[in-house]
């Protein structure tokens, strides 16, 4: 038996108005926390203790952000923080991009061996390397530095993955129309190919500035005083204890940490869900 069209055009609407109530609880629940970080910045240390728990601030307060610029260094944590991640994400857009131009569009010996490292890579946890990249670092002298902090993380398996994809889509006719009329291949590289990955480059580098900015154990070992603290590490210095934190003082320190990652997705989320689809990571 054969339904009608408007049979058939009603349970599409009720199937789509199904999607989008289960989308919106989904998104609430998602939103809930961090509306309730925002809300408890401003609330004082008593009424965050307060039992039954409140929602909205009786006597809402500027005491704990105030703290973070006058009586903290928040602005020494900000500058290493800053200066890291823009380091960082300067290298690996740098140097994953180059090395994932070589892998998509460049014939060389041990070229599948090198791309099955990086895949390798990709599976192994970050904490397995810890030992070994603080032995490097100390060995080499430069802990309590900003080389420090930097240097362990200028390419990243990740990247190198995201570009080599992103650059497979590039017409191999083009690059051979340039070798024709005489550009070298770093010339093509930065006069071709990179002009044509700006969604595959805001995509690595806002998943890279969002890594570097929430990095917590790496910096809080290899920052030997507290002028090196990084903001998140600067943040655990209010997490002491159930009875001893501040949570005024942390959770506004948590929305001062989290804001420039939401401004940056906000203006780069076009390019970083066209890079995220057109680089076959799901």
């Amino acid at each position: 038996m054969t339904t009608s069209p408007s049979t058939r055009r009603a349970r599409r609407l009720t199937g789509r108005a199904l999607v989008y109530i289960a989308l919106s609880i989904g998104g609430l629940l998602w939103v809930l926390p961090f509306f309730w970080m925002v809300l408890g910045s401003v609330k004082t240390q008593s009424e965050i203790f307060a039992n039954p728990p409140t929602w909205w601030p009786a006597l809402p307060t500027m005491e704990n952000f105030t703290r973070w610029f006058s009586e903290l260094d928040f602005g020494s944590y900000f500058s290493n923080s800053l200066i890291v991640a823009l380091l960082t994400v300067a290298g690996n857009l740098l140097f994953c991009s180059m090395v994932g131009y070589a892998l998509a569009k460049m014939e060389f010996g041990g070229k599948r061996l090198l791309f099955a490292a990086v895949m390798v890579t990709l599976m192994v946890p970050g904490v397995v390397t810890f030992v070994p990249l603080f032995v490097i670092v100390a060995n080499m002298g430069i802990l309590n530095t900003i080389a420090a902090l930097v240097l362990p993380f200028l390419t990243a398996p990740l990247g190198v993955f995201l570009m080599r994809q992103f650059m497979l889509e590039i017409p191999d006719s083009l690059l051979e129309a340039a070798r024709i009329d005489g550009a070298s291949e770093l010339r093509i590289f930065v006069q071709i190919v990179l002009p044509m990955c700006g969604p595959a480059l805001a995509t690595l580098g806002i998943l890279t500035f969002l890594g570097s900015w929430n990095n917590f154990l790496w910096p809080l070992v290899a920052s030997q005083s507290q002028d090196m603290y990084t903001l998140p590490v600067a943040l655990s210095l209010y997490s002491t204890g159930q009875f001893a934190t501040d949570f005024g003082t942390l959770l506004a320190g948590s929305v001062l940490i989290i804001t420039p990652i939401l401004l940056l997705f906000v203006f780069l989320q076009r390019y970083f869900v066209q890079g995220l689809a057109t680089t076959g990571i799901k």
